[in-house]
């Protein structure tokens, strides 16, 4: 009864989703710009962090579009409550990397914090579905706990990159000891300058011999 009154939408496109589909319809899946660099051997991702720190492996799922389906699905996730997008695409990506060699030596899954001032109002960290499953899937604990946001930023998406990064560090890390000469699989949403996951894995590797590999959602 509650389904007929209020059915499940498409995250995409809005049409009724089907009981045997979730999230998405089963057109916007197959419209979906896919990256999954992990399966093509592309070092897109890679790339934005040449020369900036080591990086193990790094994937994403799906293309940043603006304007398109993928701009559609973070906006969901991030603005309107739909904390189960970020699930989604944990299990999506989670039932793959399991079955990849170098990502089976992976110690733990670390995500890209919120302020707490922020995840107070939003209520969510977007990215904790995300990486919650993937932790699941390769049989690791989650830790929200050792990576902590101490500054309130306002999005810095339109940012020149040099100017992002001269501003104050905003994160600090706690319990280092649990990290030490561990491999570390970092996650978040979405990959655009880089600077966020450049800041937090600097953290990460302030004298604790951890190895980091990065996997999120959208590169854009």
């Amino acid at each position: 009864m509650l389904n007929l009154l209020f059915p499940k939408v498409c995250n995409g496109c809005k049409s009724v989703l089907l009981a045997s589909e979730k999230i998405l319809c089963t057109h916007c899946i197959h419209s979906l710009p896919i990256a999954c660099h992990h399966r093509t051997g592309s070092e897109a991702m890679k790339s934005i962090f040449y020369g900036k720190f080591p990086i193990l492996e790094a994937t994403a799922i799906i293309k940043f579009q603006k304007r398109g389906i993928t701009q559609e699905l973070l906006h969901n996730l991030k603005y309107r409550g739909q904390q189960q997008i970020s699930s989604f695409f944990g299990k999506w990506l989670g039932a793959e990397l399991s079955e990849i060699p170098h990502f089976q030596s992976i110690d733990m899954v670390i995500p890209v914090p919120l302020h707490k001032q922020k995840l107070k109002k939003r209520g969510y960290n977007q990215v904790e579905g995300f990486g919650v499953e993937l932790a699941k899937s390769l049989g690791v604990p989650y830790y929200d706990d050792i990576l902590i946001k101490i500054s309130k930023t306002k999005s810095q998406v339109f940012k020149q990159r040099f100017t992002r990064f001269q501003s104050e560090e905003i994160f600090t890390l706690n319990k280092p000891h649990l990290i030490e000469n561990k491999h570390i699989l970092l996650v978040d949403d979405i990959v655009t300058t880089g600077a966020t996951l450049e800041n937090c894995a600097l953290q990460l590797l302030k004298n604790t011999k951890a190895k980091i590999s990065l996997a999120t959602i959208a590169i854009a």
